[in-house]
């Protein structure tokens, strides 16, 4: 009992100092808060201790203790950055975008160039493809009426060429047969505009016009050589012309007669996940190509036939030559109106005077005027309106590419690239919808999938020619 008393005052002294050291850590602990929250200044430091430097302040060498962790208020030092990510995210974007761009321009070129080496069969399968998609709706009718598709398709290629060949013998001929009369006329013509010029306010002598002449016939006889070179270039060009022809007339009887078989070749060709997209816009695309080549004979046949009477009432030599010519032109679109225009102008002016230029004239405006505000949206529709802007720049394009040939199929590849990107625009936000979580709550049927215009998924058209002009005639 004697050792009971220091027994507990050694234990009151341990329970003291136990509490001072734990008031001693709240402190220190409260404190360095308070120091995360604002950092405490340095106190300046003296030149001479700044440049003495204190040996308790070194690091520890690595055989004595750690050294200690740098103070939570110093400043962190950044490590260097990713070179990736201190590009800007503008110029990365643009970087990216940049070489996708170079590989579609290389491939482009690539192309051009292919097609340029095999211009003759591009174009040739071009003409195929128009001529089939203005025959096929008659092809269709036929097999209707109870024809085998081969009886069908041989009737209607027949008779189709044999319309061209007819109508291009008989241009030749009123051409071969006219010569004569309008030689001397484009003669007498020249002779009347030497004369007016002579009269006219311009002061023109007969020496400066006959000097003109012999300027002009010393060229022809100096480029000679360059002359029959020439010549020799239209015989191949037209060898090359009747071996397109050829070509061409094989393609559309083969288009005519198993066009469904090569259709549903080339889905095969197409990856599985597209193929259904590629399947719904092909008959869009030739639905659109068969609009576009009917509507566009029709109005070309009206502005042939207005304007060859006109020119026929007007009693210019060669109406139904120029007639033909128009109908030809009237393919290309706005440029091609320009250009059979001025031929029966010119042709007018020469043989006939200026009166009936100017008529002609008139004539080829009015009709000209009818055909753009009235006859091709009635005919051709808004399916195949193309902007006149891209018109241009098309009929440009393609003929800098492949002369007349390209500026003839250009509008109609205008035409079917907006059919076939409108409906895969369509189609692709409809599968979006389509495969996007179910929509719940009294908002659902406003954002609820559904069907892109003009195409629904189960209306899948594989090309099938029956069906295919049935729409079309429709």
């Amino acid at each position: 009992m004697s050792n009971l008393p220091g027994w507990l005052g050694r234990l009151g002294a341990e329970l003291t100092d136990l509490g001072e050291r734990l008031e001693r850590r709240r402190a220190e602990a409260e404190k360095g808060e308070a120091e995360l929250v604002e950092p405490p200044v340095p106190a300046p430091v003296p030149a001479t201790a700044a440049a003495v430097p204190d040996e308790a302040a070194r690091p520890e060498t690595a055989g004595g203790d750690r050294v200690p962790p740098p103070p939570a208020y110093a400043p962190s030092v950044a490590a260097r950055p990713d070179p990736v990510a201190a590009i800007p995210w503008g110029m990365r974007v643009a970087a990216e975008a940049g070489w996708r761009l170079l590989v579609l321009a290389g491939t482009l070129w690539v192309l051009m160039r292919v097609i340029s080496a095999v211009q003759l069969v591009v174009l040739a399968f071009a003409a195929a493809l128009l001529i089939t998609a203005m025959l096929q709706p008659t092809v269709a009718r036929l097999k209707r009426y109870g024809l085998p598709r081969g009886l069908a398709t041989a009737v209607t290629t027949i008779l189709g060429f044999v319309i061209i060949g007819l109508v291009g013998w008989f241009v030749v001929w009123q051409v071969m047969d006219n010569i004569d009369t309008l030689s001397d006329k484009v003669r007498t013509g020249i002779d009347d505009l030497k004369n007016w010029l002579l009269d006219s306010p311009f002061h023109v002598t007969e020496q400066q016009i006959n000097d003109v002449a012999k300027n002009l016939s010393d060229t022809i006889g100096t480029n000679t050589e360059q002359i029959t070179s020439a010549g020799l270039q239209g015989v191949t060009v037209m060898a090359e012309v009747l071996a397109g022809m050829l070509l061409a007339m094989f393609s559309t009887l083969f288009l005519l007669y198993d066009g469904k078989r090569i259709w549903h070749w080339v889905l095969k060709l197409v990856p599985a996940q597209a193929r259904p997209g590629v399947a719904g816009a092909g008959p869009r695309a030739w639905r659109t190509l068969t609009a576009y080549v009917r509507g566009t004979v029709v109005v070309a046949l009206i502005d042939a036939i207005f304007i060859g009477l006109g020119i026929w009432f007007l009693k210019v030599p060669m109406a139904v030559p120029l007639a033909v010519f128009i109908f030809l032109f009237a393919f290309i679109p706005l440029v091609g109106a320009v250009i059979s225009g001025a031929l029966a102008v010119v042709v007018a002016l020469v043989t006939e005077g200026v009166f009936t230029a100017l008529m002609v004239l008139v004539v080829v405006l009015a009709v000209q005027q009818i055909e753009g505000h009235v006859l091709q949206p009635f005919i051709l529709g808004r399916a195949v309106r193309v902007h006149p802007l891209a018109v241009v720049l098309s009929v440009a394009a393609g003929g800098m590419i492949a002369g007349i040939g390209g500026a003839v199929v250009a509008v109609p590849l205008v035409a079917v690239t907006n059919t076939v990107v409108g409906y895969l625009r369509a189609y692709g936000q409809e599968e979006a919808l389509r495969h996007a979580p179910s929509p719940r709550g009294a908002s659902a049927l406003d954002v609820a999938p559904r069907s892109a215009p003009g195409s629904p998924p189960e209306d899948i058209d594989y090309g099938d020619d029956e069906d295919s002009g049935d729409k079309t005639a429709k």
